[in-house]
Parts: C-alpha cells; structure tokens; sequence
C-alpha cells in the first residue's frame, strides 16, 4: 500500500529510543523528512546512526522555549511540517502512597505539557497553511486506572481530551489530531513500571512482568514496531478521513466499546 508519505516532512518527538524511534525509522523508510527531538544528544546520536540524513534536535520538551525552538529548527531545516508525532515524555510510576502533589505535577509536566508544547505551534502553523496531522501516543492509563500509575495516567487522560478537542476545533482548518493509547509495549519504559507494580504487591520484578502479560488476552506485549505501522498509517492519506479517535492497542486488555 502506497501511504504517499514520500517528501513529508516529519517531526517525532521522543524519536530516540522505543515507539519514538520505531516510528521514526518506519517514516524514512518511506521516503520522508525525518526530524527527532529528545533530551539527551547521545540518544539522538545513537539513533541517527540508523537514519542517515534525518536531523535530530536536542531539547527538554517540558520547556515551552525549547519546544518552539525545535519546531523552528525543523521548519528552517526541511521545511513546513506536515506530519507531528508526539512520543515523548513518560511519567514516573509511583505506588499511591509514594505520591505527593509535587509528583502529580511532575507527572503533568512529563507527559501533558511535554505534548501541548510542541503541538500548540504546530497546529497553529498547520491550520494557516491548511494541511497536517498529529499523531499524539498517549497511553490506556489515560482510559483504565492504574494504582501505580494514577498521576501519569491523569495526564494522559488530559491529552486524550486535548486531541479529541484540538480535532473538532482544527477540522475545518484541513488538520487532523488522532491518538494512540498503547498498553504495555515492550520498550525500556515497562522496567520502571514493573518495578512499582513489583514494591506495591511485594514480589519481584519478574514475577510482576510474568502477571503483567497473563492479563494479556492476545498473551504478550506490543512491539513498538506494531505501535509504528499503525502510526503511519494514521498519519496517511489512507486516513484522511480519521480525526478526533484514540485508538486502544493493548491486546485486547480492556476490551471497552468507547
């Protein structure tokens, strides 16, 4: 299938490492112009390595400046951006009890504010030229609770609202704002929630894994790859009349009509 991706300009944020890169390298294997934002050079580096001619930025996305510096790079650099990919930022998973309003708002900062950053001058740049897609990875701890993952999974609840509102308000306008809420993914970023799933029930971190994937009707985790294809096909043509959804893929773990 011919995704007439070829020459589109693409920012993925977050594109260093797991869902991130995984979409960053399934977007230049179809002929587009791949930019990558993340925190740490080295990452980026790394990352590049694979992806001969893309360009990385480095910045703290958290940071609205830094956030619209990158997008200004990128412009200046391959051009108007058709194509943004939110995949950056995690919230920290932390037992109920370990929480303080400091950690709500970090896990805030982390994850919603990381995304509305980057997407606010984006869409903004997109609706006066008539023309782009977001594609915001968000996450099911936006849709089921999780007792080790409530204030990054309140953030996530946040942006499944912003997307669906930044669609209906940018439709008009020749944008669409989809999202993806993956469940667990098998990314570096399952140690860290594992790791809370394991001090919360008091066994260890192999077990909390073992348990974590017998939830799983489909019987294993996602690969990032999988979480790519449908990324790419979102931000397509193909789809070109999807917007305002967020998509579940999580194996069927919470198998809900909305």
């Amino acid at each position: 299938m011919n995704l007439d991706l070829k020459g589109k300009v693409v920012v993925v944020t977050g594109g260093s490492k797991g869902i991130g890169l995984a979409c960053a390298k399934a977007f230049f294997a179809e002929g587009a112009k791949v930019a990558i934002a993340s925190r740490s050079q080295a990452n980026i580096d790394r990352a590049l390595k694979g992806l001969s001619g893309a360009k990385g930025y480095a910045a703290d996305l958290i940071d609205a400046d830094q956030a619209q510096r990158m997008v200004d790079a990128t412009e200046r650099d391959l051009g108007p951006i058709d194509i943004l990919v939110n995949s950056a930022g995690a919230a920290k998973r932390t037992a109920p009890d370990d929480l303080t309003p400091a950690a709500w708002r970090a896990a805030m900062d982390a994850k919603y504010f990381s995304y509305v950053n980057v997407f606010d001058p984006a869409v903004k740049r997109m609706s006066k030229r008539g023309s782009g897609v977001i594609v915001n990875i968000i996450g099911n701890g936006g849709k089921v609770a999780s007792p080790t993952h409530l204030a990054g999974g309140a953030a996530n609840a946040a942006l499944m609202l912003a997307t669906a509102g930044l669609a209906t308000a940018y439709a008009g306008k020749g944008v669409r704002v989809v999202g993806i809420n993956p469940g667990l993914t098998n990314t570096d970023r399952v140690a860290e929630g594992l790791k809370s799933d394991a001090k919360l029930n008091g066994i260890t971190e192999d077990e909390a894994l073992k348990r974590a994937v017998q939830r799983i009707p489909m019987g294993r985790m996602a690969e990032p790859e999988e979480i790519a294809n449908l990324t790419l096909f979102l931000a397509s043509s193909k789809a070109s009349y999807v917007t305002g959804v967020i998509v579940s893929m999580d194996g069927a773990v919470a198998p809900v009509v909305v």
